[in-house]
């Protein structure tokens, strides 16, 4: 079984800093390492399937995944 390739060279990583600066924006409540490897493992996963990797792909799927990421954490504790 082959690994998928998590190093990003070029353009690639131009467009991961720029999603990542984008989507970090957005879910303030995720740290920005999260989403920096939420994208990254988005942009690998869609070049192993051969999903052409374009910024708007790529920022839509790595929103939906951050989206579940925060829809599925407990709720905050209250004062008792």
């Amino acid at each position: 079984m082959h690994a998928l390739a998590t190093r990003i060279t070029g353009g690639a990583a131009a467009l991961r800093e720029s999603v990542s600066a984008r989507l970090s924006a957005e879910f303030s409540t995720v740290p920005n390492a999260t989403v920096a490897r939420c994208v990254t493992d988005v942009c690998a996963c869609a070049q192993h399937l051969g999903v052409r990797t374009t910024p708007e792909v790529i920022e839509r799927i790595a929103r939906e995944h951050l989206l579940a990421l925060v829809n599925s954490a407990p709720p905050p504790r209250g004062p008792r």
